[in-house]
């Protein structure tokens, strides 16, 4: 299954445990697959990079580097329109639409007010283990 990770929703798994630690563990086990653009992923570090000032033995370039080779990277067409009431929160929609995923896992209250879009689920990491991965095993 090819999911989007909301910012918030990798940053908490790399740095802490709990859902979001489950959900990277899931893609590193090979049960989900994550799709990433370059504007996710540009995200993603430099929200890395201020936490790891607090978390310096974690290297989240070379996290970073992982996913470059074993996320599908793909450069997503712009949405027509805004979506959600953050603009900023349009581009994982827009990688979700264009990497055909099924689902984008949030904490992010303006993305999870959205819910579902073009076929796309937006749900909490908490609902994505309960009904995806704690069903599975």
């Amino acid at each position: 299954m090819k999911i989007v990770l909301d910012t918030n929703v990798f940053i908490s798994g790399v740095f802490f445990s709990g859902p979001p630690y489950q959900i990277l563990k899931s893609w590193h086990d090979k049960k989900v697959r994550f799709v990433v653009s370059p504007e996710i992923l540009t995200e993603y570090l430099r929200v890395g990079e201020i936490l790891t000032k607090q978390f310096p033995k974690i290297e989240i370039q070379q996290i970073i580097d992982l996913l470059i080779t074993n996320a599908e990277l793909i450069v997503p067409d712009s949405l027509p329109d805004s979506v959600c009431i953050d603009p900023d929160d349009d581009k994982f929609l827009a990688c979700a639409i264009s990497g055909k995923a099924k689902l984008i896992i949030s904490g992010d209250k303006h993305l999870l007010k959205v819910t579902q879009y073009r076929g796309i689920k937006i749900i909490s990491p908490r609902k994505f283990i309960d009904e995806y991965i704690s069903k599975n095993k």
